[in-house]
């Protein structure tokens, strides 16, 4: 495929995008001068990828050439073997990022992002393993060098959590993390099984881009807010006053509530901001309803009853179903070591989206 069209679009357009940054009335609208400060830097990531993308190429048709004017086993018929091989493989790699820049990015991706675990079948055990998630979850953010913090927790009573609600904000938190949208397998002997039986159980995961002010009105004549005394085990501050905050959105029905800090206006914030996200899911859902079977086949539809991913403690596996890809290390995966599970599906992500291009548009888009 030829890239060259592109990498032409993506230098051009990261001029336009300089030239409108050094124009100080941009900053007289912050939002817009934020998205293009984010588009900027995106280009000129990808100009400088599609840059030496360019590079290898006419390296590698050198080399190649070298390659079959020295004689066998020479000294620069070695060189050039080696250089050869480096060269290819950064070429599959720089093909990668400039497949993933030529399908525009998701408004969302760059967003800080609300996370809702909740325990599925299998009573305690589903439970305990919320709890799982939730650690794999921040350690992955914690190697990403994103800041979580709790919003609400209903722990169990064997040390899980029935349900568990965080936000993560860092840089493109939503981008990487909406992947895991869904319901999440465990098999495994529980600690509570003396038999030694492995149990089946589920978790569903949610994953929201947090809400912005433009992206939808709350009228306060919708929300029905409430405050009561903090649930918890305990602690100083902690059920001495009324923190707990609760609303309720009288459209559609929605009840959220945050406990989590001590502080009666900060626990209003966090249920705001999650009402928003909430909200948002819904929105977003209804205006690409006419995309629903293609997102279905994809990742991230939102959609609880479907099984995205597989933890087999036995055969130590880690299995997703939506790209048929195993591997063969769950312990570390737990470690939040995710990676190669994430990387390959917005690489599938962005190969269907690309197919679907090439269907729409003629040549080889």
């Amino acid at each position: 495929m030829d890239y060259s069209p592109y990498i032409q679009q993506f230098k051009r357009r990261f001029e336009e995008t300089e030239g409108a940054l050094n124009d100080p009335s941009i900053f007289q609208n912050p939002t817009k001068a934020r998205d293009l400060a984010r588009e900027h830097a995106r280009l000129k990531k990808l100009s400088a990828c599609g840059e030496l993308y360019l590079k290898d190429l006419d390296d590698l048709k050198e080399n190649r050439e070298m390659l079959e004017m020295e004689s066998e086993g020479s000294e620069m018929a070695l060189m050039a073997k080696e250089e050869i091989e480096r060269l290819e493989k950064e070429i599959v790699d720089l093909e990668k990022e400039l497949r993933l820049g030529i399908i525009p990015p998701d408004p969302t991706d760059s967003r800080n992002t609300i996370v809702e675990i909740r325990a599925g079948a299998g009573g305690a055990e589903s439970a305990l393993f919320s709890a799982d998630l939730y650690r794999m979850y921040c350690r992955f953010a914690e190697a990403k060098g994103w800041k979580v913090e709790t919003m609400d927790s209903s722990p169990s009573d064997l040390g899980g959590f029935k349900e568990i609600i965080f936000s993560v904000n860092g840089d493109d938190v939503y981008k990487l993390l909406k992947y895991e949208s869904g319901v999440h397998r465990v098999q495994r002997v529980p600690a509570t099984e003396t038999q030694g039986r492995v149990h089946t159980s589920t978790v569903t995961v949610a994953v929201l881009p947090e809400a912005e002010e433009v992206d939808l009105e709350i009228k306060p004549e919708e929300l029905d807010i409430s405050v009561c005394r903090a649930s918890g085990p305990g602690g100083q501050g902690v059920n001495t006053t009324d923190s707990a905050v609760q609303i309720i959105h009288k459209p559609t029905g929605m009840i959220v509530r945050c406990a989590d800090q001590r502080s009666q206006q900060k626990n209003k914030a966090q249920a705001m901001t999650v009402l928003r996200s909430r909200l948002l899911e819904i929105k977003v859902a209804e205006e690409n309803a006419k995309y629903a079977a293609e997102r279905k086949s994809q990742v991230g539809t939102g959609e609880r009853n479907e099984r995205i991913r597989t933890y087999n403690y036995t055969q130590n596996r880690v299995t997703d179903h939506r790209i048929e890809l195993t591997l063969y290390n769950l312990p570390n995966y737990l470690e939040g070591e995710m990676d190669e599970v994430i990387d390959a599906l917005l690489q599938d992500d962005v190969d269907r989206k690309l197919a679907a291009t090439r269907q729409n548009t003629p040549g080889d888009f």
